[in-house]
């Protein structure tokens, strides 16, 4: 059995950390992450519920896995400010309480930076999704510039003690085409508050297709 989740620490402190990057972008960044969603998703790691109010009309339900008692607390309040209906489950990315091949989209928001194996997270995305189906992923990555990349790496122990597990420095693109999706299209970009950089600037929008058996 997987073991609980558990970071009280974090799930105090992230709707304060979720508001100053909506204040400065990030809802631009989940609207255009959810546009064009149809059918039934799998929300992977729904946290506090952000992106249920973003889903498009031709979504007919979202089924949200989110590990975090606290987080998932927030999240099924959240599921009542969405337009499509949302279902709020427990369960870890790496072990997904949905069915095969039963979801037209899976999203990974934010999400994949604090997946303690990665791969096994992807897969189960992958086992998730019809073989029409897509992955839609927002996350913050390892920054391409050496200067920045040394911050990332000097501030990883603290940044993972206080955020959840958060990695600074994952090349999660890499790690989506390494579990034998197709990226179709990626939107590589630095998040500026204040017009500023910061260790977790590095981000990356896009969207890929599922392995073909």
């Amino acid at each position: 059995m997987a073991r609980p989740v558990s970071n009280p620490l974090f799930a105090r402190i992230y709707p304060r950390i979720n508001a100053v990057a909506e204040a400065h972008g990030s809802l631009d960044h989940r609207r255009e992450l959810l546009a064009g969603t149809r059918g039934r998703v799998v929300e992977i790691g729904a946290g506090t519920g952000a992106n249920f109010r973003h889903y498009p009309p031709e979504v007919d339900q979202v089924i949200a896995v989110e590990p975090e008692p606290r987080l998932r607390a927030m999240a099924e309040r959240a599921a009542a400010d969405g337009v499509a209906p949302v279902e709020v489950r427990g369960g870890r990315a790496e072990h997904l309480p949905v069915e095969d091949a039963s979801a037209d989209v899976a999203v990974m928001s934010l999400v994949l930076c604090t997946i303690a194996d990665v791969p096994s997270a992807l897969a189960e995305a992958a086992r998730v999704l019809k073989p029409s189906g897509e992955l839609r992923f927002y996350e913050h990555v390892r920054s391409p510039h050496r200067r920045l990349l040394r911050t990332q790496r000097m501030l990883a122990p603290f940044w993972r003690l206080f955020g959840g597990g958060c990695h600074l420095t994952r090349d999660t693109e890499r790690a989506i085409t390494d579990a034998g999706f197709t990226v179709q299209d990626v939107r590589r970009f630095d998040f500026l508050i204040n017009g500023r950089a910061h260790p977790s600037a590095p981000s990356i929008i896009g969207t890929a297709r599922p392995p073909t058996a």
